[in-house]
Formats: structure tokens, sequence, C-alpha cells
């Protein structure tokens, strides 16, 4: 046991805690300070987190194949650029991006159509919420079956895991304007289309979102997942997988690594685009995300 680096690691974490508790409690007189210290907390928090990672796993002596150190996952992040880089593209760049975009706009498409329909609404809703229970390890090997190996097959299971939540959502967004606002653009000789465009979607906008960002979390997980059962020897699932079995868990952990700063950032674009269309909400008008 290397107790001096436990005990600095400790002692780092305590005063990082402090700190934060201090910091969180102030209230700054110029809005940039206060920006600053919104943003400084979590990512203190997050390098507190590091920093007592390393200190146990170097203070504890734990091996590597069970547990490897920040620096170390940090070096193999380095070192292997090119291969984390085309696992990325075949990932994120193929099989989330174009299924989250055909998922959620097929799902929006047909709450639309299920909006003008009650035969398709109570036909349809309780048939997706069937299927949105499915395990997508019961999914994935099917698509495989039908698409083939490449990223067309993991395209297809992240249509299917984004498509019902943004249709659910869609959904009740569109009945979450008032019977009161419904009758005034009765009063004005509003069309359907109308009433949808300029009163229902805007009511509507913050389940949208909500879909939205719990889709961009549901695809990349669907689509690692998904290279499990089958893919070409590319893919942040497949590596994942593959190093496992070789007992290279730092290169595993870096592929992790990967996965969680892209999946936060598509999150967060998608929270930024959030709050650009829904600024007028309670929500983000009251500072909050």
């Amino acid at each position: 046991m290397n107790l001096p680096v436990l005990a600095a690691a400790i002692a780092f974490w305590l005063a990082a805690w402090a700190f934060n508790e201090w910091l969180v409690r102030q209230k700054f007189e110029s809005d940039v300070a206060n920006t600053a210290a919104r943003f400084a907390v979590p990512l203190l928090f997050g390098i507190t987190i590091l920093v007592l990672w390393e200190g146990i796993v170097r203070g504890f002596q734990v091996p590597s194949v069970l547990l490897p150190a920040p620096s170390m996952i940090w070096n193999k992040l380095i070192n292997s650029l090119p291969t984390l880089g085309a696992d990325f593209r075949q990932t994120f760049l193929k099989a989330v991006l174009i299924g989250y975009a055909l998922g959620c706009g097929l799902g929006f498409a047909v709450a639309i159509l299920i909006d003008r329909s009650p035969f398709l609404q109570k036909g349809l809703l309780p048939l997706g919420n069937f299927v949105s229970a499915l395990p997508v390890i019961g999914i994935a090997p099917i698509m495989v079956m039908w698409f083939g190996f490449d990223w067309q097959s993991k395209v297809a299971v992240v249509v299917i895991m984004t498509f019902f939540p943004m249709l659910v959502n869609t959904v009740a967004g569109l009945g979450a304007a008032s019977h009161m606002e419904r009758d005034l653009m009765r009063t004005y000789a509003a069309s359907w289309w109308q009433t949808l465009v300029k009163l229902r979607l805007p009511a509507a906008w913050p389940f949208i979102f909500n879909a939205l960002k719990i889709n961009s979390t549901l695809a990349l997980i669907g689509a690692i997942v998904a290279e499990f059962f089958g893919t070409p020897i590319v893919g942040m699932g497949f590596r994942i997988s593959t190093e496992v079995g070789r007992m290279n868990v730092d290169m595993v952990w870096a592929e992790i690594a990967v996965a969680a700063v892209a999946g936060s950032a598509f999150y967060g674009v998608v929270a930024l685009i959030e709050r650009a269309v829904t600024f007028w909400h309670p929500s983000i008008r009251g500072g909050r995300a």
C-alpha cells in the first residue's frame, strides 16, 4: 500500500469539496464571474473524482486488469488516436447520427398522423409502448441478420430505440395546449394546420426536446450494444468486446471515455438548441436547463 499517494488524493478531495461548497454559495456582482463559477463547480468535481480514482488505484496497488488508473487510460487514449478515431466514425458518425435522425424524424411524423387519426392513436400507441419495452440485446441480433454486419444494422437498432420515445412524447406534447387556447384559435377561424403550427407545436416543443435529449443517449447505447452481435473489425462496441477478451482493460476504458465525451457533447448540443427554441418556457426563463 502506498499511503502517501492515497493521503494526498484524499487531502485534495477534501480541499476541493470545501472549495466547491464555498463556490456554490457565492453571488458575484459580475455575470461573467457567476457563469465561470457555474462551470467551475462540475469541472472541479470531475477533476476531484479523477484524482481520487488515481490515488485509490495507486495507493491500494489495484491491478490494472481490474481497474486501470486515469493516467494509464489517458496514455492509452493518446497513443491510440487513429484506432479510436476510426471506431468513432463507424459508431457515432454513421450509426448513431443517421439512426437518431431517422428514428426521431419518423417518430415525429407518425405522431402528427396519429394526432389526426383517433384510430391510430388507440391502436398504435399501445403497440409502441410494447415495442419500446423490448430489450436491445434481443433486437440487435435480428437486425444484424436482416441488414448485415455493417453500420446499417446498427442504424436499424437505433431507429427502433429512438422512434417510440419521440412518438409518445410528441403525442403528449400536442395535447398540452389548453382547451381555452384551442377555443381561441377556433374563434379566429384557424385551420387545423394553422392551429398546429402556431399553437400546438410551440406548446409541444418542451416534450419534443425531452425526447430528443433522451434519444441522444439511447442512440449511442443502442449502437454500441448492437456492435457486440456482429460488426466489421471497427467500432466502439467491437473494440470493447474484443479488448476485454484480450485483457486490455485500458483500451476498453479509453473507448468508454470517448463514448462518454461524445454522448455528453451530443446531449449538450441538443440542450443548447432547446434553450434557443423554447426561450419562452418558464424552465428556461427561470435559469434551469
